[in-house]
């Protein structure tokens, strides 16, 4: 089976977050719409494939990525054989970068395939990589930053209110997260990224702050996010479980995180870290080192749906990330979303689903 064409498709979806965030602390800009990057995959035998990359402000660069490099390599190629085709675009655009768009790039295309390979053989992804899996997985409602302990309060309490057990929180100050442990009550699990702003000792003087707050994980406390040395220090001294991982890319750097102590949860990302073999590979990996896998899934595409199939197969405990987005439409239709803080995996093939070509048209940007 022959890939003929590799089309990219960027749709931007108005959403709201619930009250004013501060969506400019990911990418220097407020976020106005929920851009994302799907890549639709076809082939000589009629089978189509969606991926996704990830999006937003880096959409230009990726976009280039693959309608530049990869698809001229790709097309002609053997979608089926995943495992070959993957390596040898990996070693061939290996000097244009081990991380960024290149490999957000190259993990659209492998979850494409993933979705192509499932759709052939009529299974379901969570199939092909377990031959069994979970009807449901839990999901946590990640919450965008609001900086005030009021409005924090005011979406930790909606959450609660739609059935999530669990919700993170990307504040970082002490006053917003104890004002989401007031709302949530002690029986929800509270997680909080912050998106590596802190020196090794800031981190650890903060950590030593938050422990009140009974924290299910402290996300990226870090920066730089590779400093993996700082972030064992911290899992140590800290007395907080340590996340991180959805700025690693390669099988490589995660086993690094591994070796240097610095995680109890790894977060690969399905659109930035490989696609479905990539976190295939990190679940083996994590597995070998004792560390829980929690996929960074801050999409409602395709890789939300990997993330979520992943999950399913492969983890012991599994718990899958929601971006908690009032979103003006869906690319799943308002059906596919989070009922009481649970995901019904879809037993469709491939990922299950496809997006609403309805959608797509209405909301692709020109």
């Amino acid at each position: 089976m022959q890939i003929t064409n590799i089309e990219t498709i960027e749709v931007r979806i108005p959403y709201t977050a619930g009250s004013a965030s501060q969506t400019s602390a990911w990418g220097g800009k407020e976020w106005q719409t929920a851009d994302a990057l799907l890549v639709k995959v076809s082939t000589d035998a009629g089978i189509t494939g969606w991926g996704e990359a990830f999006g937003y402000n880096v959409i230009p660069a990726t976009r280039v990525a693959i309608n530049e490099l990869i698809a001229p390599i790709c097309i002609g190629a053997d979608a089926q054989d995943i495992d070959s085709l993957m390596l040898d675009l990996y070693r061939k655009l290996h000097i244009f970068g081990r991380g960024g768009p290149v490999i957000y790039a190259l993990s659209s295309l492998d979850i494409a395939l993933w979705d192509i390979a499932g759709k052939a053989s009529g299974q379901p992804l969570h199939q092909m990589l377990a031959g069994k899996s979970r009807d449901q997985v839990s999901a946590y409602a990640s919450l965008v930053r609001y900086v005030e302990p009021d409005q924090v309060a005011a979406n930790v309490t909606r959450a609660c209110e739609l059935g999530f057990r669990a919700i993170k929180l990307h504040e970082i100050t002490v006053p917003a997260v104890a004002a989401a442990r007031q709302a949530a009550g002690p029986d929800v699990a509270i997680m909080l990224d912050v998106n590596c702003p802190w020196t090794r000792d800031e981190a650890i003087d903060m950590a030593k702050q938050l422990q009140q707050f009974d924290l299910a994980w402290l996300e990226e406390p870090v920066w730089p996010p590779e400093d993996h040395t700082s972030l064992a220090i911290i899992r140590k001294q800290g007395g907080i479980p340590v996340a991180a991982g959805e700025n690693a890319a390669t099988l490589q750097q995660y086993r690094h995180l591994f070796e240097a102590g610095a995680l109890d949860i790894v977060q690969p990302s399905p659109a930035k870290s490989g696609g479905v073999s990539g976190l295939r590979d990190v679940f083996a990996l994590a597995d070998e080192f004792g560390v829980r896998v929690v996929p960074h899934s801050f999409y409602e595409g395709p890789g939300l749906l990997s993330a979520i199939h992943c999950c399913a197969a492969l983890a012991s405990d599994p718990l899958v990330e929601w971006r908690f987005f009032d979103c003006e439409a869906r690319l799943y239709g308002d059906d596919f979303v989070p009922v009481d803080g649970k995901f019904v995996v879809p037993n469709g093939p491939g990922l299950g689903l496809d997006p609403d070509q309805d959608v797509i048209e209405r909301y692709q940007a020109t």
